[in-house]
């Protein structure tokens, strides 16, 4: 028998796979049916594993295994599909529309100059009133109390990858996503009391900054000290007698009236932050786009591939996963999601409804649009 043949026999058997495969799944769809009815919960975990025992005991010893794998994410498929229909008319969120107007004080991390300040006029404008904070934490403590209307944190540096911290926060505080946008970063290293970039003692600045500026860094033997932000770096160094400088942008070193000793020194040329906007309420414009949720998960053998399965048969496309230790003395994690999609559609609400029935620990972030 030459290839073609097998081949031809191999598209025969698909086509009888795909057949029994379809009314398998009408079969399916009956049982959400008669569940839904019924009021019984689609999760039947017994049911799952004597199911596969059977397949097993039926394989043979070269295809156990394989066997079970393959009818274990065929279930997985028709438990998507029935939660989908059982869930479909249930609303997962109530929110609001995102109205820039509404806004009276937005919080920013660092001090004026700031790319965080930088960040908010792209969303909100140059009039509006904006107030600075010295801690991350402190921008989420102000939102979720009510001080403050909306507050913009950055989340992730296309050159040195997650903002940990914002991760972790998001987490602790409950807060919601409702915007999120695109600088671009481009330091320059500026000084007040020296033009020669070999006398300067010392280098301040964000810990994120120093990274995305480690090859000119290493490259001029410059000793760098980690401060809150670029900005209060400026700031700090404006205020100094002594020979230092700081990694900032251009614009706030002319607000500090430094010097700059070089422009354009990251490593990267092309070097861009994401900022999110978060609120107290989710709030939501009516063509969001993107949906961040976190999530923790058994430590059940294949748990995170079978819960990926489900954005899969949803066809949605995930746009990020992340994950962060949860900080309890373990080695557990949290897992953070992004991925395409609006709450206003059916195969979305359907998905969110099943994995915060599912999961033990599960949090909607918001559903939001990126300015870029």
């Amino acid at each position: 028998m030459d290839l073609k043949e097998l081949r031809d026999k191999i598209d025969i058997i698909d086509g009888e796979l795909l057949e029994k495969f379809q009314e398998r799944m009408e079969l399916c769809l009956k049982v959400a049916e008669y569940k839904k009815k019924n009021n019984l919960n689609v999760l039947q975990k017994g049911r799952e594993q004597e199911v596969i025992d059977g397949i097993k005991s039926k394989a043979s010893d070269q295809y156990k295994e394989s066997a079970a794998v393959l009818f274990s994410n065929i279930m997985d498929i028709s438990k998507s599909y029935q939660q989908c229909e059982l869930n479909k008319n249930i609303s997962f969120v109530s929110h609001t529309g995102f109205d820039t107007s509404e806004a009276s004080v937005v919080g920013c991390y660092g001090v004026k100059g700031s790319n965080t300040e930088e960040a908010a006029r792209k969303i909100f404008g140059a009039n509006k009133k904006f107030k600075f904070y010295h801690e991350f934490e402190d921008v989420f403590k102000a939102v979720e109390s009510g001080e403050l209307d909306f507050g913009l944190v950055p989340v992730q540096n296309s050159s040195t990858g997650s903002i940990s911290q914002t991760y972790d926060l998001m987490r602790r505080y409950n807060v919601y996503i409702n915007k999120m946008v695109r600088v671009s970063i481009k330091h320059c290293l500026a000084a007040l009391n020296t033009e020669n970039i070999d006398e300067v003692e010392a280098v301040y600045s964000h810990p994120q900054a120093i990274m995305q500026c480690s090859e000119f860094i290493s490259r001029k033997k410059l000793k760098a000290v980690h401060y809150a932000s670029t900005a209060t770096s400026a700031r700090y160094v404006a205020k100094s007698s002594k020979k230092i400088a700081a990694i900032c942008s251009e614009k706030c070193a002319a607000i500090y009236k430094l010097k700059v000793l070089q422009k354009n020194i990251s490593d990267e040329s092309a070097n861009f932050t994401r900022f999110i906007c978060i609120s107290k309420d989710c709030k939501k414009e009516k063509n969001a786009n993107r949906i961040s949720v976190l999530m923790s998960l058994s430590d059940n053998e294949g748990s995170l591939y079978r819960m990926l399965t489900k954005f899969r048969v949803a066809g949605l496309n995930l746009l990020k996963i992340e994950s962060r230790p949860r900080h309890e003395g373990n080695f557990d994690v949290v897992f953070y999601l992004d991925f395409e999609g609006s709450i206003e559609d059916s195969r979305v609400n359907a998905l969110l409804v099943e994995l915060k029935n599912e999961l033990g620990d599960f949090r909607f972030l918001g559903n939001y649009n990126e300015i870029i």
